[in-house]
């Protein structure tokens, strides 16, 4: 449906879908001092790879960097080598394809990736993803590679870039606001709905929430909702995982037992055998030479003393 279509933009990707606050967000990211002047295109792909996902925000900037930003709530350890699809579709729209085909050198804008994390797990800061750990032979250095920054956006975190940029700070505190009404117990919608009006109250993503409240929820909800899932489906197949663990833990526990006792089991019938031969010659020929009967029986001195 187109509908559910739209909500797969997210409220970051609608919220952020602004030249002037990609501008700043990128000066964040960057450490640059870009200002109104500097020419920033979006260039989203829509549709790029199978079961029609898309990356969530593309934009150049100056026409020298182009810049790629996922927003994501569950770490996908793939992003490099999404982001490299990412990437080759972009130079494919920028670029006539007969130029790579000229010997004089074509100049490119220069791509920089991100990851925005703002997930419940834990997690680092900052993390590099590198296109060249997914590789099944190691290259050192790696003939391509391609790094993608992942940046934990939680409120809680208060990282620097979230800090610099005003409108990264309110999304983040908004975020923040629907969980800690979730934690509270609040329905989920319940909960949204709360943080809007809170937000507005207080002057956070005011205008924005305010002309697409209704939209805003809905995206919002399909968005928790599918994280919910995610995380429930990740915790059952924990729990699959540690009950199927379990399971042949005791079987192989079972298997090994049976093992160990009728090697035990032959163990002891074997020097039950030894000990009866031992008395035989104790008692029946009366010998009584104890490293004898230790070397006939291979029972211990001690053992055969025992006997006496």
């Amino acid at each position: 449906m187109n509908t559910n279509k739209k909500y797969k933009d997210s409220v970051f990707t609608r919220y952020f879908s602004d030249k002037h606050k990609l501008r700043l967000l990128y000066n964040a990211l960057e450490n640059t001092n870009y200002g109104e002047e500097t020419e920033i295109n979006i260039i989203t792909l829509e549709d790029v790879l199978f079961m029609n996902q898309k990356n969530d925000i593309c934009f150049t900037i100056d026409n020298k960097f182009i810049i790629l930003i996922e927003h994501q709530s569950t770490i996908n350890n793939n992003m490099p080598l999404r982001c490299l699809l990412y990437i080759a579709r972009e130079y494919e729209k920028l670029i006539d394809k007969n130029i790579v085909y000229r010997s004089t050198l074509q100049k490119i804008p220069t791509p920089h990736c991100y990851v925005l994390y703002n997930g419940i797990r834990n997690y680092p800061k900052e993390k590099i993803l590198k296109l060249s750990d997914a590789f099944l032979v190691e290259q050192n250095p790696p003939e391509l590679e391609l790094t993608v920054k992942v940046i934990n956006i939680n409120y809680k975190e208060n990282h620097s870039i979230v800090q610099q940029c005003q409108y990264l700070k309110e999304y983040s505190y908004f975020i923040a606001v629907v969980r800690a009404y979730l934690e509270k117990g609040f329905e989920l919608n319940d909960a949204i709905i709360q943080a809007v009006k809170i937000c507005i109250d207080k002057n956070v993503m005011k205008e924005f929430l305010e002309k697409n409240s209704s939209e805003v929820i809905n995206m919002l909800f399909t968005e928790f909702d599918m994280d919910t899932a995610i995380e429930i489906w990740k915790d059952e197949g924990r729990k699959e995982g540690i009950e199927k663990g379990r399971k042949e833990g005791i079987e192989k526990g079972r298997k090994e037992g049976i093992e160990k006792g009728r090697k035990e089991g032959f163990t002891r019938g074997e020097i039950k055998k030894q000990i009866e031969i031992a008395k035989n010659l104790l008692a029946i020929l009366d010998i009584k030479d104890v490293n004898m009967i230790s070397k006939a029986t291979g029972l211990s001195i001690e053992e055969i003393k025992k006997l006496m």
